[in-house]
């Protein structure tokens, strides 16, 4: 099949272009206006990135436990820590704003301080009955104390869960219907309806509300990631073409080259759509990305345009030969950036599935919009004029050229040296690296919204959900004063572990009603005993009201129950610890032949993923490096090429680990992404050095030495053009206000300046101390591609 890919078919393909100009211009424009249209299909992620396939243990857990208990992340907490508050005016108007939210039909359930009900025995009827612990308004400042007294001091049920009796801190907590979390509905309740009513409130009484919970964070940080995609383009828009009139010194240049990689951003956006996927934090950079990797593609084309036109001065034979000679060379460089991008598609992550599949396609979409649209756009456009040439000649692109030819002909010990330093130095970083589970850690840091996280974490321990779900494997086992004292056990384990809030569970509810039972005195805030259980018990069962509170703690059946705890937000090893640490309670008080008891959670289920990614990382990486190297050998039918042309690019990637371990940063989904996307676009410019090269060679009979120099010289000025782009390309995404999209762009950025020093420096040294292992044809056979053809002199006809 490659075989079609020689100099006569690109002849053919360059005809039928600039033959069909106009045909070929409406069809893209119809295109683009078909996938124009698929925008409509967009939408926005409501959901975190769940970075397990849908088949994983811990995902179907999870599902398990949502199947039974319903949506789990549905609490919205507001929090206020000022004095002030308990005074009648402002403790009034706070229990009004939490009253005021339960009118809306997103809503399910408000619990404030107003909702508090004290739970008291009525002996005539032998029940349990609830009373709020405010009837109607404050009206007195003796009220407020006497609340104080019994909140703080005498009921331990409510403790750490609506306030913090050291500190003050008040808080209500909003639950939103479970069947609108996960849809636009919550979106437009918080942004709409929440956010416009506390300011409101804060304005009245001068007071600062703190605002967390799961849906209240997604929401806003879903939003940042919308506002972030117009950012990126503009941004990598910006840069790109500064630095492509920088080198062109034409406006003209500048212009055609925005228009195509425009174009490929509104193809990226409608193959989004066709596919109806969501836009995620990931799949947000692509459309950045597609104008970081465009431009190179318009350098390579423009470039050969105008040295063909200042060669010849044959405006058709130079369009022509654009295509005949950069084709082939741009197909292979784009479809080798496309396979590092397309390994994520083999993953189980249905995440970077979806971020392999667009990105791929996008990026052989910018090719052939490169390859059509540019030589036909010039073939309407007059002849070039001297200025639009005279970056041609620029003395400082021949003193950078002069200056790699001086040091592979005269330094190579030294780049040898630097290499085994800088290999052994990155080892021994790679060695620090550490891996990050956190749900928040990417999040905007400068954004209210995370400083209010830290702020629950500081007065209530977190909240990230991490929930423990009890199976008794019987029909109302879990009200089993054995399983009470089972679940007993476990929690004070948990109340133990600082990164952990105080445990809510049913355990909680009967320690209630026991302190309920014995008049409300806190000091029997306990577990029954077997003769005092089934007193209580009976009065129970005759409480409408305890049941009311039970059915959040324990399923219909009675046979489940479930312990929810709120986590701190903390790294993998310290939640691989947790989780070992409650692990190895649950096996010693939890017999399995009695109890099947899981660890769940968004917290857990997100750092699982992070794990899972981890070690996918090298079977990604390692497809990435297979498939290139498939290319390569089929391009140079040469195994020894082959292992010469991944040394200097491996090398940066294992700099860039180097790097990552010493400078702090974690292996997180963010991270991870680096290593197989600088790998398929640093191995462009080794192909394009390689091809020349072996040109070379069969133009000087098989001379090593010259062969390399002038493989460097032809070579060596569009790999710098082309790496400087790239790396101020991916360089916009440090302005990113996500923590995991600024180590992207930056470490991404650093592997690619690497890598253009290594195929400048390391890769012409290798062919040069390796000369007499390669210097022969049955090293170099004749490639099944060949890349750059050679110089026809027969004029090539219109």
């Amino acid at each position: 099949m490659f075989k079609l890919f020689t100099t006569g078919f690109w002849e053919v393909i360059a005809r039928l272009i600039l033959r069909n100009r106009i045909a070929i211009l409406i069809t893209i424009g119809l295109i683009t206006v078909a996938l124009g249209s698929q925008w409509k299909n967009m939408r926005f992620t409501y959901t975190e990135a769940n970075l397990l396939p849908d088949d994983h243990e811990v995902n179907v857990t999870y599902n398990e436990f949502l199947k039974i208990f319903g949506e789990e992340g549905n609490l919205i907490v507001l929090g206020v820590k000022d004095s002030s508050l308990f005074t009648v005016e402002k403790l009034n108007a706070w229990n009004r704003l939490s009253e005021d939210f339960k009118s809306y039909d997103e809503v399910d359930a408000v619990l404030s301080i107003k909702d508090l009900q004290k739970l008291v025995k009525n002996t005539d009827k032998q029940k349990f009955e609830l009373e709020p612990f405010i009837k109607d308004s404050i009206e007195s400042l003796d009220q407020i104390t006497i609340l104080e007294k019994e909140l703080f001091e005498q009921y331990p049920f409510y403790d750490n869960f609506l306030f913090n009796k050291n500190t003050k801190t008040v808080r209500t907590a909003i639950y939103l219907k479970k069947d609108i979390v996960n849809t636009s509905a919550r979106k437009d309740f918080i942004i709409d309806v929440l956010e416009q009513k506390i300011e409101a409130f804060e304005n009245a009484n001068n007071l600062d509300v703190r605002v967390s919970g799961m849906p209240y964070i997604r929401t806003l940080n879903a939003q940042n990631i919308v506002d972030e995609i117009g950012l990126f383009v503009g941004a990598a828009l910006l840069v790109t073409s500064l630095i492509f009139f920088f080198f062109f010194r034409s406006f003209r240049a500048t212009f055609i080259s925005l228009i195509v990689v425009s174009i490929g951003v509104m193809w990226t956006l409608g193959i989004i759509g066709f596919l109806n996927y969501e836009i995620t934090v990931l799949t947000a950079l692509i459309p950045p990305l597609i104008i970081v990797i465009g431009i190179p593609n318009c350098i390579f084309l423009i470039n050969k345009y105008q040295n063909e036109v200042k060669s010849h001065g044959n405006k058709v034979k130079s369009l022509q030969r654009v295509v005949t000679k950069i084709g082939n060379a741009t197909l292979m460089t784009n479809v080798t950036t496309a396979s590092g991008f397309a390994t994520f598609m083999l993953t189980e992550s249905t995440l970077l599935k979806e971020f392999g599949v667009v990105a791929s396609l996008s990026i052989l979409a910018i090719f052939m919009l490169c390859l059509l649209i540019i030589p036909i756009i010039y073939s309407f456009m007059p002849f070039p004029k001297d200025r639009h040439l005279e970056h041609l000649n620029k003395r400082w692109i021949g003193g950078f050229v002069n200056w790699m030819e001086r040091m592979v002909k005269e330094r190579k010990i030294t780049i040898y040296f630097s290499a085994v330093i800088l290999l052994i130095v990155s080892m021994i970083g790679i060695f620090q690296i550490k891996v990050s589970g956190s749900l928040i850690e990417d999040m905007p840091k400068n954004q209210e919204f995370f400083q209010d996280i830290r702020f629950f974490e500081s007065e209530f321990n977190g909240i990230m959900p991490l929930e423990i779900m009890v199976d008794t494997k019987r029909k109302k086992g879990v009200m089993k004063l054995s399983t009470l004292k089972r679940m007993n056990e476990l929690e004070e384990l948990i109340d133990e572990i600082p990164e952990l809030s105080r445990p809510v569970s049913v355990v909680s509810l009967v320690k209630y009603s026991k302190q309920a039972y014995y008049n409300g005195n806190p000091k029997y805030y306990q577990l029954p005993t077997s003769q005092e259980n089934s007193f209580i018990l009976s009065y129970a069962k005759n409480s409408s009201s305890e049941a009311n509170l039970l059915k959040s703690f324990v399923d219909s059946t009675g046979q489940y129950a479930r312990i929810t705890t709120f986590m701190k937000d903390i790294g993998t090893d310290k939640m691989e610890r947790i989780e070992e640490d409650l692990q190895a309670k649950i096996d010693k008080v939890f017999p399995k032949e009695n109890y099947n008891v899981t660890i769940t959670g968004k917290a857990l289920v997100f750092q699982k993923g992070t794990t899972y990614l981890v070690k996918n990382l090298a079977i990604s990486l390692s497809l990435a490096i297979f498939l290139i190297s498939l290319f390569m050998a089929y391009m140079f039918r040469s195994f020894r090429m082959i292992l010469i042309s991944l040394i200097p690019n491996l090398l940066p990637l294992i700099i860039t680990a180097g790097l990552m371990g010493y400078l702090g940063v974690p292996i997180k989904p963010s991270t991870i992404l680096v290593f197989s996307i600088a790998f398929g676009i640093s191995v462009d410019d080794t192909i394009h050095f390689l091809a020349k090269y072996r040109q070379e060679l069969q133009a000087n009979h098989w001379k090593i030495r010259k062969s390399v120099y002038a493989a460097l010289r032809e070579t060596g000025v569009s790999m710098f053009y082309t790496s400087i782009v790239l790396f101020f390309g991916f360089s916009v995404f440090t302005i990113s206000s996500f923590g995991g999209t600024v180590a992207l762009g930056a470490l991404v950025s650093a592997t690619l300046l690497f890598a253009m020093l290594s195929n400048l420096l390391l890769l012409p040294s290798l062919l040069l101390s390796l000369e007499r292992s390669i210097a022969n044809k049955e090293v170099l056979k004749e490639p099944s591609i060949n890349i750059i053809p050679e110089e026809d002199d027969e004029n090539l006809k219109d």
